[in-house]
């Protein structure tokens, strides 16, 4: 075959190409959105208890926020097992007696897992409380969903 017995390209071919680069492109795209999403969620599951926790806590349900805080519904069956941090202890603390008063308000600012050089089993979630400036630190396991009192002091 020489130049001039070479075949003209066919239009449906040009199309065809084009539409799968363009095919190509927005699944790249979608992979990258759906990627800096889960990054960007990757700890809603924890900040979301620890919502619940305060919403609880504002509308003095004391009960349920000590069933959230142990991450067991049924805790009045084995209060036995929660002698380290027992109900009236958590009543001290989260209640009108508390460091942060009778808590009215509250933003989960973020969260964040402390840097380690293994594993991490939790979260450190961030919150604001009644407005104030010093922010709140609790812990969530992350399996579990059990809340604690950070390790570390945090700032915002």
């Amino acid at each position: 075959m020489t130049l001039f017995e070479a075949q003209t390209p066919d239009p449906r071919d040009e199309e065809k190409a084009k539409r799968r680069n363009r095919i190509i492109i927005l699944i790249a795209v979608l992979l990258l959105i759906a990627a800096g999403t889960g990054y960007w969620f990757r700890y809603w599951p924890e900040e979301r208890v620890v919502n619940n926790f305060f919403n609880l806590i504002e509308q003095k349900n004391y009960d349920a926020a000590y069933a959230l805080w142990q991450a067991d519904p049924n805790w009045k069956q084995h209060v036995d097992r929660y002698a380290l941090y027992p109900f009236g202890q958590f009543q001290l603390d989260w209640g009108p007696t508390g460091d942060y008063g009778e808590i009215t308000s509250h933003k989960v600012e973020g969260s964040l897992a402390p840097k380690s050089n293994g594993p991490v089993s939790g979260v450190v979630v961030v919150i604001t409380v009644n407005n104030r400036v010093q922010p709140a630190c609790l812990w969530v396991e992350k399996k579990t969903k059990v809340i604690s009192f950070s390790p570390r002091e945090c700032a915002k």
